[in-house]
């Protein structure tokens, strides 16, 4: 049981969240992006739109990729509406690519990033290069390790991981020859911790993670920044096929932390990559929860590595209380399975007119040796 004590700190602990929460926001952008080349994948829907969107207001140039043409097309006339000085010369470019990266090999890749470096150029006709990469392309699918098809996890990698490591790796390297530039990587809260029913999902947004920490420790020296970005549920289109997938346990687990907007996430995200900060996470109980399980990542500023300090052993015990609280709800909905399959046999057996015996008179064990 709770002590006072205890609960007190918890309280104080979540209010401390909440400061340090404002005082982010409120922390205005220090690197415009009037003029630069942004490169958002995913970004005919969604976040990716969103954060295209956002990108055009700010004055950058903005190129999105994804499959879907005619996606794409109204994603584009809906940046370009929304593009800083539409009127004034130099006019801000906003172009499109229809590409799918879950296909692609990486030569493919790096070819159509070229030619979308090359469709943007000054006035006297040099290509802009990309300041900003945004990796939003992803796909979830939903399920228990052993009802998640090999074909499924394949293709969550392929287009999760491998549809951001491709334009990744090569867009870093021609950072680091400039020693500027931008890498956003989006996975999600589901990269902090194992969840019941994203077994496979949560492995592609795992290898995410480890990817921009290694990224944060190879290119940060060298003038390039990697803001990896962990929204959790958010009202997308995405979101709504990965629901026809959920579990119930995962829906119950899930949407206790509601359904954020993705206009409001991509916002966060971009202004958090400009402010060239590691991790971009929007809401107290995600911070909670990235607090918890961020382990050796780097967080920037002292007052927020010295709140993570004061804070983590009160946070260990919230920590322990969420995990039981996953579990309870994994049992519950274990529980009410059961009595659903039993209830479904008595049903049958009554209708066929069986006499099921009173009791077993013995049962016999066996073992596999």
């Amino acid at each position: 049981m709770l002590t006072y004590e205890y609960i007190i700190y918890i309280v104080i602990t979540v209010l401390l969240h909440i400061g340090v929460l404002y005082l982010m926001k409120r922390k205005r952008t220090k690197y415009p992006l009037y003029g630069r080349h942004v490169v958002v994948t995913g970004g005919s829907q969604g976040i990716g739109l969103w954060a295209a969107i956002y990108s055009a207001q700010l004055g950058a140039h903005v190129t999105i990729i994804a499959r879907n043409v005619d996606a794409l097309k109204k994603a584009k006339i809906l940046i370009e509406e929304n593009c800083k000085e539409p009127n004034k010369e130099p006019f801000q470019k906003i172009n499109y690519k229809s590409f799918d990266l879950s296909t692609s090999s990486y030569q493919d890749t790096c070819n159509m990033l070229d030619a979308v470096e090359n469709e943007i150029t000054t006035p006297d006709g040099s290509p802009v290069p990309i300041y900003m990469l945004v990796n939003c392309a992803g796909m979830a699918i939903c399920g228990t390790i052993e009802d998640t098809s090999a074909e499924d996890a394949h293709k969550m990698m392929d287009l999760n991981y491998f549809g951001t490591y491709y334009p990744t790796r090569h867009c870093l390297t021609k950072m680091k020859k400039r020693k500027q530039g931008i890498i956003v990587i989006t996975a999600s809260q589901a990269a902090l911790m194992g969840i019941y029913g994203y077994g496979a999902y949560g492995a592609s947004k795992f290898a995410l993670r480890g990817l921009a920490e290694t990224i944060a420790m190879e290119a940060t020296h060298c003038g390039v920044s990697v803001t990896l970005a962990l929204p959790a549920d958010t009202d997308t289109p995405g979101f709504a096929e990965e629901e026809k997938t959920k579990p119930k346990e995962t829906k119950i687990i899930s949407g206790s932390g509601g359904l954020a907007k993705p206009k409001d996430v991509a916002i966060q995200i971009i202004d958090d990559a400009l402010n060239k900060r590691f991790f971009s996470v929007s809401g107290v109980e995600s911070w909670l929860l990235t607090f918890l399980c961020s382990g050796m990542a780097p967080w920037n500023g002292f007052i927020l590595n010295l709140v993570i300090v004061l804070t983590i052993a009160p946070l260990k015990i919230v920590g322990k209380l969420i995990q039981w609280n996953f579990k309870r709800i994994v049992r519950n909905c274990a529980a009410e399975e059961n009595k659903d399959i039993g209830n479904d046999m008595k049903t049958k057996e009554t209708n066929s007119g069986a006499v099921r015996p009173k009791r077993r008179q013995y049962v016999e064990e066996t073992s596999d040796k």
